[in-house]
């Protein structure tokens, strides 16, 4: 079939075929850079945290209404209470967890004389087993262990622990290259009294309470630290499918084992997950939403113009009809018809979700749309193009040619 009659055609009725371009450049402007924040989202809402099954771990905080004499006593009793518990795996007690979006940040130096920090680091401190609690994998060196533990009161010892386990993230960017962290020593600052850390191991991955993204989120350290003080962070590992009989449980023992003891918070890990990611996720499912409505409404556009066009050929078709022309040729007039037209949309669409694109990375610190996906919202269009004209041209070539020559 030749080109040259279908385009004259067109010509001869710009505005439908203009509109429909116009439509099809604009849905795939927005579908492709939609689709490309949509998989950012869910990359990054389902980014490891570095804790094994998140789904047997939670985290109660507890404080008192008056300071209790023995904090110290106090923690040790409550961390006992809690591992004797059926279904209790692990406790620790820590100042945060990841994803929780509140926590320590601190600046880690490889000298005391440098002006800058080497890593902007998330703080984390425990006199426990933390690494076992969370399920964290050791990768390098030794667990911090009792005799490593410093009990100190925050207000007024600056101390905040003396060894320390880093993550491969912080270990790569303080010491590039292959060399092992372990042995090295970094500092919290630059003062004569700032701490200083001697690195004893190394763990694949634990996420900051912000989870940033990239490398920042998953650039942590672990010191052991026991704070002097009423309020306490516990994390807990269960046993699997054990996880709401034992978050009961722990409130009523930490309840019990001081009468002004209170429960402040109490959260699974997926919990923490899920408020963390909500907004992301209902980012995608938006998108989502505006992705199927612009596709069906685009797809109706081409059905409906492509509808009136048959009927406003009818003649036309049945002239085409008695001189000889197949079904078949009919129907692939009219998708060769609409193939052209989504060509002329998808040529503009892409110049159009490329500045689209530019714009969002320039206010949004997106990435830049990959090619992969402009290719594939092309090849959508082109293909929602041909299904939605299907069915009209298949009624167009059904048609008979002396009734289409009568209705004419």
């Amino acid at each position: 079939m030749e080109i040259r009659p279908i385009v004259s055609a067109l010509l001869r009725n710009k505005t439908g075929a203009l509109l429909i371009a116009a439509q099809i450049a604009l849905t795939l402007a927005i579908v492709s850079n939609a689709a490309y924040i949509i998989r950012d989202r869910v990359a990054i809402s389902s980014r490891p945290s570095g804790i094994d099954d998140e789904s047997r771990v939670f985290r109660i905080a507890v404080d008192s209404i008056n300071t209790p004499s023995d904090p110290l006593a106090l923690q040790k009793q409550e961390e006992r209470l809690l591992s004797a518990l059926p279904g209790v795996v692990s406790v620790s007690a820590t100042n945060q967890i990841p994803l929780i979006q509140s926590g320590w940040n601190m600046g880690l130096f490889l000298d005391k004389a440098q002006t800058d920090s080497s890593a902007d680091i998330a703080f984390y401190f425990t006199p426990g087993p933390l690494l076992r609690t969370l399920g964290l994998k050791l990768v390098e060196g030794r667990d911090l262990t009792d005799a490593d533990v410093d009990e100190i009161d925050l207000s007024n010892d600056n101390r905040l622990g003396h060894v320390a386990i880093i993550t491969q993230a912080l270990a790569k960017k303080l010491f590039p290259g292959n060399a092992s962290a372990v042995g090295k020593h970094v500092f919290l600052g630059t003062s004569a009294d700032a701490p200083e850390y001697e690195i004893v191991g190394v763990v694949e991955r634990l996420q900051s309470p912000w989870s940033q993204h990239g490398n920042a989120g998953e650039l942590s350290l672990i010191t052991a630290i026991r704070p002097i003080q009423s309020y306490v962070d516990y994390v807990v590992r269960t046993e699997p499918g054990q996880i709401d009989r034992v978050m009961r449980d722990a409130e009523e023992a930490l309840t019990r084992a001081g009468s002004e003891r209170l429960v402040i918070g109490k959260f699974t890990m997926l919990d923490i997950r899920d408020r963390r990611y909500r907004a992301d996720n209902a980012m995608v499912w938006m998108l989502l939403t505006i992705t199927v409505l612009l596709l069906l409404v685009t797809a109706s556009g081409i059905v409906g113009m492509a509808t009136l066009w048959v009927n406003q050929r009818r003649k036309q078709i049945g002239v085409r009809r008695a001189l000889g022309a197949r079904r078949i040729d009919i129907l692939r007039y009219f998708i060769t018809e609409n193939v052209l037209i989504s060509s002329l949309g998808i040529a503009a669409g892409t110049l159009l979700a490329l500045a689209l694109n530019q714009l969002l990375v320039s206010q949004f610190e997106l990435s830049r749309l990959p090619l992969p996906h402009l290719l594939v919202g092309m090849g959508v269009l082109w293909t929602l193009g041909i299904v939605a004209v299907y069915g009209p041209a298949r009624r167009a070539a059904s048609v008979a040619p002396a009734t289409a020559t009568r209705s004419a």
